[in-house]
């Protein structure tokens, strides 16, 4: 059998795309001058393949002065990460999206919001996990991840092994996870798979996976889950 695992001379760029479009409507052009002149100075460190092929592990302590690190998984327009970061100045938050278009949005509310506690990184999350300290993060968030409808598509969900594993691996003991979803399968499957990869379920009743966490911001994809009529769940878990 062929090993199709990721090797510095053959990377996880040549994997099967496990994310949809990556790009959407046409950049505006003050979009593309965020992209040109802010993207770079805001990276995390040497994530991609051609830049680390050895996947040496970042400084963060130097990207972020010694700060607690948190990480936002997929942060779609970026309003979430921009209203942490200027919560919690404290804190080094690192975003990574694919999306090329969301990443453009961000840089632009992070250069009106002025924060300066931040990093991007515009791929593919299993490559950041590759090149991320172990127990380097102490905060974790996945909200209104792509659903994947389809069964034959749940591979793709975050919440399998695949992902699941690696960010066990980078987090630190008792770290917190968020997630937060409008769809009642994803709910199911993360309260399968999270616990399984070694996170526990904090819910105290019934009413907790519905309630907010209190220094929540509603992003866009929440607004267009109420204004479709489901239900978004918020679930908190702690890396054990």
């Amino acid at each position: 059998m062929t090993d199709t695992r990721p090797t510095a001379d053959r990377p996880r760029r040549a994997w099967r795309n496990f994310y949809g479009r990556r790009h959407g409507k046409t950049l505006r052009d003050r979009q593309r001058d965020y992209l040109d002149r802010d993207l770079d100075a805001l990276s995390p460190g040497p994530v991609d393949w051609d830049a680390n092929p050895e996947r040496r592990p970042l400084d963060l302590d130097a990207r972020f002065g010694g700060r607690e690190v948190w990480l936002e998984v997929g942060f779609g327009g970026g309003e979430h990460m921009v209203h942490q970061a200027a919560q919690n100045p404290g804190v080094g938050i690192i975003g990574c999206e694919p999306f090329i278009n969301g990443v453009a949005m961000l840089l632009g509310k992070i250069r009106d919001a002025g924060v300066e506690n931040v990093a991007v990184h515009p791929g593919d999350v299993r490559d950041l996990f590759d090149v991320l300290p172990e127990a380097s993060i102490a905060r974790a968030f996945l909200l209104y991840p792509d659903p994947w409808p389809k069964k034959k598509h749940h591979r793709r969900r975050f919440v399998t092994p695949e992902f699941l594993g690696p960010l066990h691996r980078v987090m630190r003991p008792g770290a917190v996870l968020r997630v937060a979803t409008d769809i009642p399968d994803y709910v199911r499957q993360t309260l399968v798979e999270v616990p399984r990869a070694g996170f526990d379920w904090l819910a105290e009743g019934p009413a907790d996976w519905r309630a907010p966490w209190g220094d929540w911001i509603s992003t866009r994809y929440e607004q267009k889950a109420l204004r479709e009529g489901r239900v978004p769940h918020y679930l908190t878990f702690r890396r054990r």
